[in-house]
């Protein structure tokens, strides 16, 4: 009788062995889902960056806008006849003057110093073309004067 009891023990452990630990078993298949919703997380947070990027391109494809908006806040950008007004926060240190010219880039910094306005800034129109469309105002004055 103890013999058999052992026996069907040690197959009773035969067949376990495989649904716990072998290629199927339990813990392969609780590793496959927690990989499966990870893989899921990063494709969502992936599409998620390709349609803002994909909305971008669209505006960019589509009107000026877009191109005109990041011209002003990434390169500092005006068009001709426009004054460029910064409004500086009241309780912010002015930062120590700097007679060093830096050499590295400050586009997309913001900085705290007091902004001064320039009254006729130099277009940045090529002279030829800036002419060009004097002229043309000139004329189109003349026709309807």
């Amino acid at each position: 009788m103890r013999l058999v009891t052992v026996v069907l023990i040690v197959l009773l452990a035969l067949i376990q062995y495989p649904l716990w630990w072998g290629h199927g078993g339990w813990l392969r298949v609780h590793e496959l889902q927690q990989e499966l919703a990870n893989q899921l997380q990063k494709n969502a947070d992936i599409k998620l960056r390709n349609d803002r990027i994909a909305g971008e391109v669209q505006d960019l494809q589509d009107g000026t806008s877009a191109v005109e908006e990041r011209a002003r806040y990434e390169m500092g950008m005006v068009k001709d006849g426009e004054v460029f007004v910064q409004f500086v926060s009241p309780n912010s240190p002015a930062p120590a003057p700097n007679n060093v010219p830096s050499t590295t880039s400050t586009r997309g910094q913001v900085s705290a110093a007091p902004v001064k306005v320039v009254p006729n800034p130099v277009s940045r129109v090529p002279e030829r073309k800036r002419r060009q469309a004097v002229k043309e105002a000139k004329k189109r004055k003349a026709k309807a004067g």
